[in-house]
């Protein structure tokens, strides 16, 4: 077992920071964006495509994510790529939703009603 460092608390502006990133994922439709840069880069209009979002609310939702660092673009031709350059936010999202995704199917057919019942 590995051994365990004694950390000191992160500073009010760490957190503070890491609140804002949190917030930013806290939307289903800017974690789908960032999940699926996550597997490659694109456009803005195969991301939609993907993500089943409207064109206009997708490059509004990639100019929140450029404007705070999680996503980055670069020009090819006419086109603008966007991508996530920050391998720590790709392993938060991936090892994230993998979790969540593996627990949905492991979770009993009775408790996963109760859950999305809100009991």
């Amino acid at each position: 077992m590995g051994e365990i460092v004694d950390c000191a608390d992160p500073s009010d502006g760490v957190l503070t920071e890491a609140a804002a990133v949190f917030g930013l994922l806290a939307s289903p439709a800017r974690l789908h964006i960032v999940w699926a840069l996550s597997q490659g880069e694109s456009d803005v209009t195969r991301l939609a495509d993907r993500v089943g979002g409207a064109l206009p609310a997708v490059s509004q939702h990639l100019a929140k994510l450029k404007l705070a660092g999680l996503v980055r673009s670069r020009r090819e031709g006419r086109r603008q790529i966007y991508y996530v350059d920050d391998p720590d936010i790709v392993t938060v999202v991936r090892v994230t939703v993998g979790q969540l995704t593996a627990r949905s199917h492991q979770v009993p057919a009775p408790v996963r009603r109760l859950r999305e019942a809100g009991v």
